[in-house]
């Protein structure tokens, strides 16, 4: 199974860009797929994650500005009002289970190779 994210990109503050991930291979059906981030420095954060019925999660630092989506074994991820402090390397992930919290690369059973996004004035 490989996990392709695309979407990344160079913008303003304030801008907006769309994450895209597709799961691909032979497997049943994904628990939850998200993204995490890293920044230059900083451990791996939580952003967002949505479970196969639509439960979603986010980090307190995107809520009301990012938004997940998914239609089947694709993830989006929606980023408005972009900062400075969203600048990282995105990751996709995917599990089997339906925990939405889950911080850690070993939680996942798929991991994607990362798309950077970088906000600059």
């Amino acid at each position: 199974v490989q996990l392709q994210a695309s979407g990344g990109g160079q913008v303003q503050i304030g801008g907006s860009l769309r994450l895209s991930c597709t799961a691909s291979g032979r497997f049943v059906s994904l628990g939850v797929m998200g993204w995490l981030r890293q920044a230059p420095g900083n451990g791996r954060e939580l952003v967002s994650t949505i479970t196969s019925d639509g439960t979603s999660m986010y980090g307190d630092s995107v809520k009301g500005r990012f938004t997940i989506s998914r239609d089947k074994n694709t993830v989006y991820l929606q980023m408005n009002s972009l900062k400075p402090e969203d600048t990282a390397v995105y990751y996709c992930a995917a599990d089997y289970g339906r925990i939405t919290s889950q911080m850690r690369k070993s939680d996942y059973d798929y991991w994607g190779q990362g798309t950077l996004v970088t906000v600059s004035s």
